[in-house]
């Protein structure tokens, strides 16, 4: 079987070597030449655990190949994936115009059967603006190509894609004919003999269960926040009702850790455009709405604490600020908190040194020379007023305290994560904030003064 990949970015290249993993024959096409090029000598050009290594066995073994032309791309090929970027509009909507680009570009130059699918993130009804993109093409050639248009939504976490997509918790594949439901089974066979659901539905529910998915893990991430900061206005520990619930099955202990709020090319993306779509049909998502005022509101957390401490001005203030993506294992720094914590200290006067274990090269492209750019954690933390923890990669966790005394102008850190305990800062002479455990010394009720009021 013999299937093309259109866009090599995070999806696309991910799709397309894991199908090659399988025995597939992959062709992945980009209009960038030199992305390709490096591809060609094994190169990946994003950063994902065990990607690379995948890559070169498969180049080695010829299952996969790169090309910048798409018509020779599609030649022969029984499947063509559609996985180009849909950045938001300015209204939030997703932008479909390199998606609908790539379906004109098919039906200009495919001569046999073909199942079109949609594996970008697109609104609900995108695939059935393919088909009438492909269409329209074969309408101007003036023949008669039978094709079919089907949607298989990606459900990758970056940092564990390559998992993700070989070990999948589902396949969902939205059709319209037993022709393309036959052809969807066929290229997920190996996944089904490993016992993966493959969950057929219509074209308008897959793309849907997409933007459900993510919206509701957005969901749970940004109540868990909510709930983390009233933890702090009445005295409770918000890492034991995190436990309290997360042990109830109808709610699990997944996407509640409280935080600096989620970033990411997924999440706030699509969280805007299934808002969008639902404004579209008169409908308001409130819930969701809700959601990202309050995702936003938490990336200004640390700050709001910083200041609490510091006060407004923090001229002559140094910052030492580890993690810069979005999450661990991935140097992804779209939305990411970070940026807003760098921005506002900026802003209000500071200096800042930053480090991040593989994030250093895309934050030089997002915050050019406006920063201190650290060859290490350590480094990060010289003569700063405070050590700020954004992103939780594990090197982190078990810094050696001792050397931060020493080479910081003040024992103190401010935890966006909740990787330290606070007894454990504490004993060790730090000055310790972190998220909805601010009045918690220990296990026991420990009541502020509204508190205290309220009873």
């Amino acid at each position: 079987m013999k299937i093309t990949v259109v866009g090599t970015g995070y999806v696309g290249l991910v799709t397309g070597t894991c199908f090659a993993e399988t025995g597939i024959d992959v062709t992945c096409v980009d209009i960038d030449k030199k992305k390709v090029d490096m591809l060609l000598r094994g190169e990946v050009p994003i950063y994902e655990p065990g990607l690379d290594t995948l890559l070169e066995r498969n180049l080695e073994k010829g299952r996969i190949a790169f090309t910048t032309n798409l018509a020779k791309g599609i030649q022969g090929s029984d499947a063509v994936f559609i996985a180009v970027g849909t950045p938001p509009d300015e209204d939030g909507s997703a932008d479909l115009k390199y998606v609908l680009g790539v379906a004109r570009e098919i039906g200009q130059y495919m001569e046999d059967y073909k199942v079109v699918i949609t594996k970008s993130t697109v609104p609900v009804g995108t695939s059935f603006k393919v088909k009438n993109a492909v269409q329209e093409e074969l309408d101007k050639r003036k023949v008669d190509i039978p094709f079919d248009v089907a949607s298989n939504p990606e459900f990758l976490k970056e940092g564990s894609a390559i998992d993700d997509f070989l070990k999948p918790d589902r396949i969902v594949v939205g059709v319209e004919t037993e022709r393309a439901q036959k052809t969807m089974k066929r290229l997920y066979k190996p996944f089904l003999m490993n016992g993966h659901p493959l969950l057929f539905m219509d074209i308008f529910s897959s793309e849907m269960t997409k933007y459900a998915a993510n919206s509701m893990l957005a969901t749970k991430i940004s109540f868990m926040n909510d709930i983390a900061n009233l933890c702090e206005l009445v005295g409770a520990n918000v890492d034991l009702v995190r436990k309290g619930i997360g042990s109830d099955a109808r709610i699990g202990n997944k996407f509640i850790y409280p935080g600096t709020g989620y970033g990411g090319s997924c999440f706030p993306k699509d969280v805007q455009a299934l808002i969008r779509t639902a404004d579209e049909y008169g409908h308001s998502l409130e819930v969701l709405k809700a959601v990202e005022s309050v995702n936003y509101r938490q990336k200004t957390k640390l700050v709001q604490k910083i200041k609490h401490h510091f006060g407004e001005d923090l001229k002559g203030k140094q910052f030492g600020i580890w993690g810069l993506a979005f999450k661990p294992k991935t140097d992804d720094m779209r939305e990411a908190p970070s940026l807003v914590v760098i921005e506002q200290l900026l802003a209000l006067g500071a200096q800042v040194r930053v480090y991040d274990p593989v994030a250093m090269d895309e934050a030089r492209h997002t915050l050019g020379d406006r920063v201190i750019y650290a060859k290490d954690e350590y480094d990060a933390c010289i003569e700063v007023d405070a050590l700020v923890l954004v992103t939780e990669w594990s090197e982190f966790r078990m810094p050696n305290f001792r050397i931060l005394e020493k080479i910081m102008n003040q024992k103190l850190v401010f935890d966006g994560r909740n990787v330290y305990d606070p007894e454990e800062m504490r004993e060790l002479g730090f000055q310790y904030y972190s998220i909805g455990r601010e009045n918690v010394l220990s296990t026991q009720p420990v009541y502020n003064e509204k508190v205290k009021k309220a009873i």
